[in-house]
């Protein structure tokens, strides 16, 4: 069995810059050691990247969130803390996957992996976590998709809540 597991989105700009918001540096430490855990048993380990352009504020997100953010090589785009040093040090089985949108457009090159069991973390829940997981379901139809709820947050734990039942009600495992 091949598992995987996606980080979405620790980058600083959610964890304690333009998005930051309180609560979301306690993850570090939890999904810090599940990253070590992954690379010790040489299972691959994706970051997704938010990421956009000076034109952000021109986007249909940009319109509907007109605050800056995760603008490609800024401080706020890099990933938050000890996990950094991931977009510097060479893993094989470690990806960093830049997106332009909530979700990933490209999956595909996990495909190698033949991936059974993917788990998620990171932020945030309702936006960008469950973006994802709906597409790596949609790309991996017979993998089990989890979500470990104790390592993803939101700005907002009512939604965070609610994003978890959806995903929960789409037949993914939610990680309490």
């Amino acid at each position: 069995m091949s598992d995987v597991l996606v980080v979405v989105d620790y980058q600083k700009d959610f964890v304690d810059g333009a998005l930051g918001f309180a609560g979301a540096e306690k993850l570090e430490e939890g999904i810090a050691a599940l990253v070590k855990r992954y690379i010790k048993e040489d299972l691959p380990v994706v970051f997704t990247l938010d990421t956009h352009g000076p034109d952000y504020l021109e986007s249909r997100e940009g319109r509907h969130l007109p605050t800056p953010h995760c603008l490609k090589s800024s401080p706020g785009w890099r990933l938050y803390g000890e996990l950094e040093r991931y977009m510097e040090e060479d893993h094989p089985h470690v990806y960093l996957a830049p997106k332009f949108a909530f979700g990933a457009q490209n999956y595909s090159f996990l495909q190698q992996y033949k991936p059974e069991r993917i788990t998620l973390v990171g932020l945030v829940t309702n936006l960008c976590v469950m973006a994802n997981a709906v597409i790596l379901q949609t790309t991996f139809p017979n993998a089990e998709v989890m979500v470990d709820s104790r390592l993803c947050a939101s700005f907002d734990p009512i939604l965070h809540g609610k994003a978890l039942d959806v995903m929960e009600g789409m037949q993914m495992k939610i990680l309490r």
